[in-house]
């Protein structure tokens, strides 16, 4: 039997990321397999968009820690091509190709900043916390303009942004709060800077979008920490706990076929699938039959824009 939060005891903060609230909203099963599940599921191969991704947040980092007279494009070339992430690619041929685009992208766009105007912060760590929730996170760049901050989000996918995306994101929303409050600045507009077209998507909040970008937030974290808490009381109940099923995950094992734990219907009950195009994306889509069926198989490769 569930037990019930004792009268006048407060609820636990439910910790979170960006990236975990928006976990749970595009896929409460995916939010199991990633977050809750131990051991946790095998993953599938590596996306080669994502190294992508990673490689070139990496260098454009690494560039701010540079010394000003080190801040050119050919640095961040040459920081790209030593942290490069070769895993998804087709072959080493593809994956020397997108080196060189991705050398160029990072040449390009730092040949338009000012390597003297020093960011507050270059995957600074962000938090605050309400009554509900406490939420952290990394931002890629926080700028100061004037009196104000800034947040800047790097992007490297294919598809070119929209001010709508600036004006949506949840993760954007609450990074500027997250920051305002931390560094006692206002913050309320947030770019997304798109790398392989150059051009920014931008947006300025009021106060009043940024509250209700929280109180989104809060909504969601109460429909995850309700599923989270009944889970963890049946793997309690089970004999199951994090700290064994990870050391049953490392090692040979780790490299196993793991699936997923046998949970009781009224539990996978909470952790429905919802399906659709991203099905074919997921990670954890060998384990998911619905997902399967509802978008087809992609190959590593196939995020590229030459793919």
């Amino acid at each position: 039997m569930d037990q019930l939060p004792l009268e006048g005891v407060p609820r636990r903060l439910y910790s979170c990321t960006p990236s975990r609230l928006n976990g749970w909203l595009d896929c409460p099963r995916r939010y199991r397999f990633g977050y809750l599940d131990r051991p946790a599921p095998q993953r599938g191969p590596r996306w080669a968009h994502t190294s992508v991704g990673v490689s070139v947040h990496n260098a454009l980092a690494g560039w701010w820690r540079e010394p000003y007279d080190r801040r050119t494009p050919a640095t961040a070339e040459t920081l790209l091509a030593r942290g490069w992430i070769g895993d998804g690619f087709r072959d080493a041929g593809q994956s020397a190709a997108w080196l060189d685009r991705a050398r160029a992208m990072v040449a390009r766009y730092t040949a338009t900043l000012d390597p003297a105007d020093e960011p507050v912060g270059v995957e600074r760590t962000v938090a605050t916390k309400t009554s509900v929730l406490a939420l952290s996170g990394r931002v890629d760049r926080l700028d100061r303009r004037g009196g104000e901050l800034v947040v800047v989000d790097y992007k490297t996918g294919r598809r070119p942004l929209t001010e709508d995306d600036a004006r949506s994101s949840l993760a954007l929303a609450v990074y500027a709060l997250a920051s305002s409050r931390m560094l006692h600045r206002p913050c309320r507009r947030v770019e997304l800077h798109h790398l392989p077209t150059g051009s920014v998507a931008a947006w300025e909040h009021t106060e009043e979008s940024l509250e209700r970008h929280l109180r989104r937030a809060e909504e969601i974290a109460t429909e995850a920490a309700e599923a989270d808490e009944r889970y963890g009381s049946w793997a309690e109940a089970a004999g199951r706990s994090s700290r064994a099923g990870a050391g049953r995950g490392r090692g040979a094992a780790g490299n196993a076929d793991r699936t997923p734990p046998e949970v009781p219907p009224e539990i996978d009950a909470l952790f429905p699938p919802r399906t659709g195009p991203l099905c074919s994306w997921c990670d954890f889509r060998r384990h998911c039959p619905e997902g399967r069926a509802a978008a087809p198989d992609k190959l590593p490769w196939d995020g590229l824009a030459d793919s």
